[in-house]
């Protein structure tokens, strides 16, 4: 089996609505994935994927769609305000945990046919999460 991975970095703000912890307040992090291909054979140019095309694909819609917002479950009472106060923010059905931000990239990947085989989510430098199926 042959994989590749690369990187991607953005900013985004969150919080965890009714966390025992410093989280349950509004605040940001500078975010890194890491988008993991794989097959089982090489193409043509004896690649699993050229890095660009990952960058032009899911880094294009993580930059697009998640950097520089708020990232907010959908029944957070701060949602509503900042909607009103005309903030681009995204909504999740689940609290934007870093668990559930790498299924949210490994899924988005799927849809744009790449042959994702694990998405790592670092919230921090020290803090990661991942999925794969």
């Amino acid at each position: 089996m042959y994989r590749i991975t690369r990187d991607i970095h953005f900013s985004y703000g969150h919080r965890l609505v009714k966390h025992a912890g410093k989280c349950s307040r509004l605040h940001g992090h500078n975010a890194r994935v890491q988008i993991e291909l794989s097959s089982q054979a090489l193409d043509d140019q004896a690649m699993v994927a050229d890095f660009e095309h990952i960058s032009e694909t899911i880094g294009e819609w993580v930059r697009k769609e998640l950097d520089h917002r708020m990232i907010l479950w959908e029944k957070d009472p701060a949602a509503a305000m900042l909607t009103k106060a005309g903030e681009e923010i995204v909504l999740l059905k689940e609290h934007p945990t870093a668990e559930v931000m790498a299924h949210l990239i490994f899924k988005e990947a799927q849809l744009l046919r790449l042959p994702v085989s694990r998405v790592i989510f670092w919230e921090t430098a020290n803090s990661c999460a991942s999925y794969h199926e």
